[in-house]
């Protein structure tokens, strides 16, 4: 193509966007309206990319910015790996100002977790919020983390049929409010741990309960494997979301499909390639 072409082309997008912009967009239905943006947003990604390009200062194509949620949460991520994983047994005798990101590591004889038992890959991992969204220090955000490890501690305690709790560690990290969501978001997207809500497998760990006069959903995966939370089994009426074999097999295929990440060197150099692919 020609610089003629392209400057004739260039014209007459202008000519195009200003009659766009003329439009009423209030007249679009809902519908029309999300398809007319997510056609809008193709072509500006693309033409962006056009602008780059006809720069002859190129960009970087990567900045290190700390505050992008992103970035931030990526950082704050690799930090809770290299913190100490306890006893989620002592939790309780560990008591600690904050809130942030914690993850939760199996070392059991689970047959159906057996291939992360005892690996640096977490079963389970999640955010503490903290106690006011203006605090400012570990304190103002209170015990938070602490407490939803302790709720966490609970919980696998009542499971004692299928699970022992002197089998789980825990590593946490208070993060400066406001940053807590993009990390908890960054360890889910990298380990995929198999008990959080997203994976969609064996859900059902985080819930705290509900009455079941009220409750129109189906019993968890993860109470139907490991049954000992009253609340989820006093109902006779209540079924399985997915019957046991069923989630075990489900289970089996996630790791087969990602496989988990075994050591602490595994795991930064995923994230270094991941830094390396964002530059």
């Amino acid at each position: 193509m020609t610089a003629e072409n392209i400057e004739q082309l260039a014209a007459r997008l202008k000519d195009l966007s200003n009659t766009i912009a003329a439009e009423e967009p209030s007249s679009l239905t809902a519908s029309s309206a999300k398809r007319v943006r997510g056609n809008i947003t193709q072509a500006y990604e693309k033409l962006r990319k056009v602008i780059q390009d006809l720069d002859p200062i190129k960009h970087p194509g990567f900045v290190f910015d700390p505050s992008n949620p992103e970035i931030a949460g990526r950082i704050a991520g690799i930090a809770l790996l290299v913190q100490p994983r306890r006893p989620l047994a002592n939790v309780k005798l560990q008591r600690f100002y904050g809130s942030g990101v914690y993850a939760l590591y199996y070392k059991g004889e689970y047959s159906a977790y057996e291939a992360i038992s005892g690996k640096e890959h977490p079963i389970y991992v999640g955010r503490a919020d903290p106690a006011e969204a203006s605090s400012k220090t570990a304190m103002e955000q209170g015990d938070r983390l602490v407490r939803r490890l302790s709720d966490h501690r609970g919980n696998i305690a009542r499971a004692a049929d299928t699970l022992r709790l002197e089998d789980f560690d825990y590593r946490a990290l208070v993060v400066q409010t406001g940053w807590q969501r993009s990390a908890e978001e960054y360890l889910i997207n990298l380990f995929r741990p198999i008990w959080n809500l997203e994976m969609k497998i064996c859900y059902g760990f985080g819930k705290h309960g509900d009455d079941p006069a009220t409750r129109a959903n189906l019993r968890s995966p993860w109470d139907t494997l490991h049954p000992g939370r009253g609340w989820a089994h006093r109902d006779p009426r209540m079924k399985d979301a997915r019957p046991a074999p069923r989630i075990i097999e489900d289970i089996a295929n996630h790791f087969r499909q990602s496989p988990p990440l075994r050591s602490t060197q595994q795991i930064l150099l995923r994230f270094l390639d991941e830094m390396r692919d964002a530059s």
